[in-house]
């Protein structure tokens, strides 16, 4: 029979706060007694979420960096694009140019002649000459003349200016005359055509 002065269960010092007992380890004791650093666990507790913040800020600056090259290269390309463009420009224009220059000397040559010396059929001459030239080089660079004589009517190539009676229904909508001739330059209309058309009225 127990003593009156023992204890009838003694869990092993829980009463006593022992290592081991609830008391302790309510109290954040570790299992040889010692009682953890509120401090420092948060502190590694924290360490997961700064890792995490630098990475992100890294990716961020990554993709900065990333962006600014593709926008200064991009700048780079348009620059030399428009570039490229001028000088293309530049290198037709000229070429044009040069082969004007023949028709260009023939026509100083003639617009300074002595009236009294030369007959109006040698000048007449020398500028249908000169005309050849300047259109053959034209032409050579793209441009086409739009003189419709005999042609049906096109509103998107001609400019009616006048009409006129038509001698039977076949010649309805036939251009007469051409006033003034268009130009068509590389596919792109440069002046319509200026033109008389028939119309036919019986």
């Amino acid at each position: 029979m127990a003593s009156r002065h023992e204890r009838p269960f003694d869990d092993g010092g829980a009463a006593r706060g022992e290592p081991g007992s609830d008391d302790a380890y309510a109290r954040g004791a570790s299992a040889d007694g010692s009682v953890a650093d509120d401090g420092v666990a948060g502190e590694f507790s924290d360490a997961p979420a700064a890792t995490g913040d630098a990475e992100r800020q890294r990716t961020l600056e990554e993709q900065r960096d990333k962006y600014l090259r593709l926008a200064a290269e991009y700048d780079n390309y348009r620059r030399r694009t428009v570039k490229e463009r001028q000088e293309a420009a530049w290198r037709g224009q000229s070429d044009m140019v040069k082969g004007m220059l023949d028709a260009l000397d023939d026509l100083g040559r003639f617009a300074h002649v002595d009236p009294s010396t030369v007959e109006a059929a040698a000048v007449v001459q020398g500028a249908e000459m000169v005309e050849k030239k300047l259109l053959k080089t034209l032409a050579g660079h793209g441009l086409e003349i739009v003189n419709p004589v005999d042609h049906p009517f096109d509103p998107a190539l001609h400019e009616a200016v006048a009409t006129e009676p038509a001698a039977s229904s076949e010649d309805d909508h036939m251009v007469a005359r051409v006033f003034q001739p268009g130009y068509i330059f590389n596919g792109q209309l440069l002046r319509p055509a200026r033109v008389v058309v028939k119309q036919w009225n019986g």
